[in-house]
């Protein structure tokens, strides 16, 4: 993650798009993420603000957000809107984007988790809802995460099963998928959930994809109750079940189970500083446990 505050080059760059006489009066580092350096930018002349994004030298994520954000086009109001693109760093030698901000607060530290988790369920099924026909060049999905989880553990509990059955998951119907949807990716105003952020993610990929991952972190910041919570308000807003639930579960455990203690950071820095890293592995091995449990008392059938 960067950690410092954005250069003068950076500042300068956000001034000259905000407007010709524009300048950055104040910068806030805003909390949450790990992958980019994210901060609200106050401008004057005009008065306004934005946010700036900052990525690792050479990482595509920038190009990606640029990209998602273009076909998204503020998505009715639950995404930012695409300010400025410097996906190669020409700029100041980091990738970047700058954003509009919407309205609302990270917060993952709810009194009222399971009232929390009916909004995610269905305000990620209204994202998914979203007719694809309105949008263009997003990536597969699925073949990115098997990209990306190339790597994961051959000792995870899960990966046998995965290993003769994960395949069929990538042939279910595709959505827009956040790729990335968990309770500090989603703003607040209250008890009001008013956005959804960081959406470099973004690709096409089965329903499933998205909803395993949310209620694997809400399993793990409130408990399995709530997990349950978020994927009742899902399908009961969507209008369908999600196909193949318990084998989804173990897709998003079984690609988690070596990197879940590197999810501190992002917890901590969101308030949850109550969570240790054991407390984590804990908590993902009793979560494996419930859903390994859950899949093997289906039907064979029903297993794929």
């Amino acid at each position: 993650m960067i950690k410092s505050q954005p250069p003068a080059a950076a500042l300068t760059w956000a001034a000259e798009i905000a407007g010709p006489n524009a300048s950055v009066r104040t910068v806030q580092r805003l909390v949450g993420g790990t992958h980019a350096a994210t901060h609200l930018l106050e401008t004057v002349d005009p008065a306004g603000e934005m946010v700036l994004r900052r990525f690792p030298p050479g990482d595509r994520a920038a190009a990606r957000e640029a990209r998602v954000l273009a076909a998204l086009d503020g998505l009715g109001g639950w995404a930012p809107r695409l300010l400025g693109a410097d996906p190669d760093g020409e700029r100041f030698s980091e990738p970047a984007t700058l954003i509009t901000r919407l309205s609302g607060r990270s917060d993952i530290t709810s009194t009222s988790p399971d009232v929390a988790a009916v909004q995610l369920g269905r305000t990620l099924a209204r994202l998914h809802d979203v007719p694809l026909a309105e949008l263009t060049g997003l990536r597969d999905g699925m073949e990115a995460a098997t990209v990306s989880s190339a790597c994961a553990s051959a000792a995870a509990p899960a990966s046998t099963i995965l290993a003769s059955h994960g395949h069929r998951l990538a042939e279910e119907a595709p959505v827009l998928t956040h790729y990335d949807y968990w309770s500090g990716n989603v703003l607040w105003q209250e008890d009001e959930l008013t956005g959804i952020v960081d959406w470099s993610g973004a690709s096409l990929a089965p329903r499933g994809f998205d909803v395993s991952w949310c209620r694997l972190d809400l399993a793990l910041l409130h408990g399995p109750v709530t997990a349950e919570t978020f994927l009742a308000a899902y399908e009961e807003t969507a209008g369908q079940a999600v196909p193949t639930m318990a084998l989804w579960d173990l897709f998003a455990l079984t690609n988690s189970h070596q990197s879940v203690e590197t999810w501190l950071p992002n917890y901590h820095d969101l308030g949850r500083t109550d969570l240790t890293a054991a407390e984590l592995r804990r908590r993902h091995a009793a979560w494996t446990d419930d859903r390994l449990a859950g899949y093997r008392s289906l039907p064979s059938s029903k297993r794929i």
